[in-house]
């Protein structure tokens, strides 16, 4: 299994972006995406998940109301629709894949990482 993440930027303050994670390899819908990030010396944290199978979704409560997590299956993309951006949104976000449907928001939990795409949200 192998993903892509891509889509990071510069923005200001307020505005929006939208994260893509590509994912080759996945053979069965049991499974669930999680989207992860890591600020300069703070530990990686969730911030979004997705189950492949039946779209249930989860956020961090940070990002609640702010951010939307979405899917699309004859893509096999996942997206993360960030609005409302704020400074403190500012790190490397990481798309994560593991097998079974949980979602879970320890990174540990993860076995299949994409490479990161950075976000940083200026003033």
């Amino acid at each position: 299994v192998q993903l892509q993440a891509s889509g990071g930027g510069l923005v200001q303050a307020g505005g929006s972006l939208r994260l893509s994670c590509v994912t080759s390899g996945r053979t069965s819908n049991d499974a669930a995406t999680g989207w992860f990030r890591q600020a300069p010396g703070k530990d990686r944290e969730f911030v979004a998940g997705i189950r492949w199978s039946g779209g249930n979704r989860y956020y961090a409560d940070s990002v609640k109301g702010r951010f939307t997590i979405s899917k699309d299956s004859f893509k096999s993309t996942v997206y993360l629709q960030m609005n409302n951006l704020k400074l403190e949104d500012t790190a490397v976000y990481y798309c994560a894949l593991r097998w079974g449907s949980t979602v879970h928001q320890t990174p540990q939990r993860y076995s299949f990482w994409g490479q990161g795409t950075l976000v940083t949200v200026s003033s």
